[in-house]
Parts: C-alpha cells; sequence; structure tokens
C-alpha cells in the first residue's frame, strides 16, 4: 500500500468534514467562542500525538543515544520546533496552544472549562479519569478518548497516522474554509490573532508539516503490508472522530441535539 493508496480510502471522511455544515453554523460572535471553546481539545490533544511521536522517534531519555532512523528524527523534530514554540503575531515564542488560548481570550471565548479540565489532568494524573469525570459534550470525550488510546497503545506508525491524516493533512484545507468563513461574518471583529494561527498552519501544513508527516508514515510502514493495514483503519477512524468532534460542536452552536 501507498500514501496515494491511504489517500483514496479517507476520501468519503475527508468530504464529509470539508463540505461540513457546521462552517455555515458560525454567523455570531457567540457562535464564534462557541466554535473555539469545543476546537481548543483538538489543539491541545494535538500536542500529545506529536510528543508521543518525538518520545518515539527521538531520544527524550538520558543517557543519549541516535535513534534508529535519522530522517524520521528529523522530521519530526522540525515539526516539533514549529508547534511548541513559533513565533507569535507580536513576535514571542509560544506553542500553537498558546497562541490559540490567546487568540481565544482577543475574540471573547471563555476558557474556565478548558482551564478546569486541564487542572483535573495533572491532578488525577489520568488522562482518561480526566475525560470521564469533565463536563465536556461525549463525543467531545470520545475524540479525546481515541486520541490517547492510541497514545497508550504505543504502536509508533498507528499514533503517526492519526497525526497525519487524523490532523495534519486536513489542517490546511480545514482551516482555509473556516477563515473565509470568519472574515465574511466577522469584518468588525479584532481577530488579528485568531487569523494569524489559521494563517500560520495553512503555511506550514501545506507547505511543510504535511509533506513531512506523509514521509514520515512512508519510513514508518515500509513494505510491512500490516502496518500499512493499521494506518488505513486508525486514519479513518480518527476522521470519523473528527467529524464527531465537528457534529458535537453544531449541535452546541444550533442547541440541537443530534438524532440518533
Amino acid at each position: 500500500m501507498t500514501i496515494s493508496a491511504i489517500n483514496t480510502k479517507i476520501t468519503p471522511q475527508k468530504a464529509i468534514l470539508l463540505q461540513h455544515s457546521l462552517y455555515e453554523k458560525v454567523k455570531t460572535i457567540d457562535d464564534l467562542q462557541q466554535f473555539l471553546e469545543s476546537h481548543v481539545y483538538a489543539v491541545w490533544d494535538f500536542m500529545s500525538l506529536l510528543k508521543a511521536l518525538q518520545s518515539k522517534l527521538t531520544c527524550t531519555t538520558t543517557p543519549w543515544f541516535a535513534s534508529a532512523n535519522a530522517e524520521t528524527r528529523y522530521l519530526i523534530n522540525e515539526i516539533v520546533l514549529a508547534e511548541e514554540s513559533d513565533l507569535t503575531l507580536d513576535g514571542k515564542r509560544l506553542s500553537h496552544f498558546e497562541m490559540y488560548v490567546e487568540a481565544m481570550q482577543s475574540c471573547g471565548a471563555d476558557i474556565t472549562e478548558l482551564n478546569q479540565f486541564l487542572q483535573n489532568v495533572i491532578a488525577t494524573n489520568n488522562i482518561f479519569v480526566a475525560i470521564k469525570q469533565s463536563s465536556l459534550h461525549p463525543k467531545i470525550k470520545d475524540f479525546l478518548d481515541f486520541t490517547f488510546r492510541i497514545i497508550d497503545e504505543g504502536k509508533t506508525h498507528k499514533i503517526a497516522a492519526a497525526f497525519t491524516f487524523g490532523r495534519e493533512d486536513l489542517i490546511p484545507t480545514m482551516f482555509t474554509e473556516i477563515l473565509k468563513n470568519f472574515q465574511q461574518h466577522f469584518p468588525d471583529v479584532d481577530l488579528a490573532k485568531l487569523i494569524y494561527y489559521f494563517e500560520r498552519h495553512i503555511e506550514l501544513d501545506a507547505d511543510e508539516h504535511g509533506p513531512m508527516a506523509m514521509q514520515m508514515i512512508t519510513e514508518l510502514c515500509q513494505d510491512d503490508a500490516q502496518k500499512w493495514k493499521d494506518v488505513e483503519d486508525v486514519s479513518i477512524m480518527a476522521l470519523e472522530k473528527r467529524i464527531g468532534l465537528w457534529n458535537a460542536i453544531e449541535e452546541k452552536i444550533t442547541h440541537t441535539p443530534e438524532l440518533v
């Protein structure tokens, strides 16, 4: 199997995401805030996928030893550098998660629930307990639980699949759609930090991180048919969970429970 074959397999899920009715529902500043307050969990858990890959593909312990594959070592370190310590709009160094939270605050979004959740993650020292105890929408819980189950399983190619096809590969197109809607619906609201965040992701993911992540998948799977099948399965499931997240956000914005 190849990257192009995986892309063919996940075409239906990608189409649902890229044509999702959520984008048209973000029409007011309240809608925008609802979106940000839920989507931030995808921004946060993405960093855990990234750091899990760094732990697997580079040496993060002492004494240091060179990890097995210098190419994947470079790829993941390059992505970590930008995601964990990028330049902000005003020239500071922050992670993309911290940039997103700043953008939320500048738009008037409430980060109380987010902070409570993160504090409980620390207090419980168990991400699965913290997810279960949270007051998050069930589909947001499912989204987070899936991410950390994949990380907990510890199989590098599966983590890379969730990272690449569930996240990095989608971000440029998906965020472009969101950005167009924000600019259309909120011309009088100061969205400078938010727009910078989205544009930075479009720039990095389309030009650099996306191709790097694809190369990483190829390096990890090589000619192993089972690994390629695992990548296919995890990628489809990751996209299904993202669709669930989008459905949850749409439900919160419209206050219309999803029919089961």
